[in-house]
């Protein structure tokens, strides 16, 4: 019998309709063990009857231990997603919630949530849940107030150096022909003018650092030698008494960066590390780390195909922590928990990296604060075809 005679799923020769098998069993075991999100399947009496990988890595159980558990003995009194599986086994009807605090007993701070609950047509009770972290979804929502703030610091930027710097220096030149016909007691009175005025313009100079939209000059770049080059200065000045913690993959390959910028993006993130510590501190300490991480990738805006960001730096710092009120916008301009900070600082190495096509993230706990970039690593075909384009 050829295909055309086969009988289709609503054939009526077939006597009643019979839905196509597209995955077999062990086909959807696979799907469901490379899903990322959290699968559980949880009986009438709250017990684990399956689970996938995500899951053990979410518990921190092996699937032997998971399987055949008490789901309420996972999580703390009166979790959320406790009520919910037994909403759904009364009601025999889906829920999803979103933002759901869920924290694990003996372990510090909320993981937060999306649940979806749904009951198993035939199978007496028994619930599948599905937990997506919020991590994801909030470092996506975050990576493009990212950039947003650094399109408007731009904007700023511009009208500032405009508006500001050329009144400033008409003030300055007054103040320096009105200083040689006064008394001294005056006379300090005009170098304060000058003062505050060098003080504003070098403010401009550096925010207009960000309305810069020239083209990158990128190259291969080394990056454990503009991280060997970042702590070579930070130790001979503001973190001398700081202690470095090198944690290198020394087979990494080189990214596609202006080495100057990522030199800069870096002093900006270990000098912001070595304040957060303090000068007080007896055991201040700040990591270096180099990984390969694939699997990551972005599409940027315009872009025909995603761009794979395998290459992760990281700053990390021993010191309080990021407060939680300014942790959603610390990459603003303006925010700064320092009182002589200018609050750029973040927001610079934001566009650094920006402009790179890269990605940066904050994570912040007590005395484990991380700042990670993602970025591109070189290719010479890439580079060849920048360059023919310039």
């Amino acid at each position: 019998m050829s295909l055309s005679d086969r009988p289709r799923r609503d054939d009526p020769r077939r006597g009643e309709f019979t839905p196509l098998k597209i995955i077999d069993e062990r086909g959807r075991s696979c799907v469901l063990e490379a899903l990322p999100s959290v699968i559980l399947t949880v009986s009438r009496e709250g017990v684990i009857e399956d689970a996938n990988a995500a899951a053990e890595s979410f518990f921190e159980l092996g699937k032997p231990l998971l399987i055949g558990q008490k789901l309420e003995r996972l999580l703390p009194f009166g979790s959320p997603l406790i009520t919910l599986v037994q909403h759904v086994q009364d009601r025999g009807a889906a829920i999803n919630e979103y933002k759901v605090d869920l924290g694990r007993p003996g372990q510090e701070g909320d993981r937060r949530v999306d649940v979806h609950c749904a009951p198993l047509p035939e199978q007496d009770g028994l619930v599948l849940v599905v937990l997506q972290e919020r991590t994801i979804a909030d470092k996506i929502d975050r990576q493009l107030s990212h950039r947003g703030a650094v399109r408007s610091v731009s904007g700023l930027a511009s009208m500032l150096a405009h508006e500001i710097k050329n009144p400033l220096s008409g003030i300055r030149g007054a103040a320096q022909l009105l200083e040689s016909g006064l008394s001294d007691q005056d006379r300090a009175l005009t170098r304060l003018i000058c003062e505050e005025t060098d003080r504003i313009v070098r403010l401009v100079d550096r925010m207009e650092v960000f309305s810069d939209a020239r083209p990158l000059k990128r190259e291969r770049v080394n990056i454990h030698s503009v991280l060997d080059h970042v702590k070579q200065v930070a130790q001979s000045g503001f973190a001398r008494r700081i202690r470095f913690v090198e944690n290198y993959d020394p087979s990494l390959p080189p990214v596609y960066a202006n080495r100057d910028q990522l030199v800069q993006a870096f002093l900006n993130l270990v000098k912001n590390a070595a304040e957060a510590i303090g000068l007080d501190a007896v055991d201040g300490e700040i990591e270096l780390s180099t990984a390969f991480r694939p699997g990551v990738s972005l599409r940027a805006m315009g872009a025909r195909s995603p761009v794979g960001l395998p290459l992760e730096f990281c700053v990390r710092d021993n010191g309080p922590g990021v407060p939680d009120d300014i942790a959603a916008h610390l990459f603003d301009p303006f925010v700064t928990t320092k009182s002589s900070g200018t609050g750029l600082g973040l927001a610079l190495v934001a566009k650094i990296v920006n402009d790179h096509g890269g990605v940066i993230e904050c994570e912040s706990l007590p005395r484990r604060t991380t700042f990670r970039i993602l970025m591109p690593m070189y290719r010479a075909k890439t580079e060849k075809r920048e360059a023919a384009r310039s």
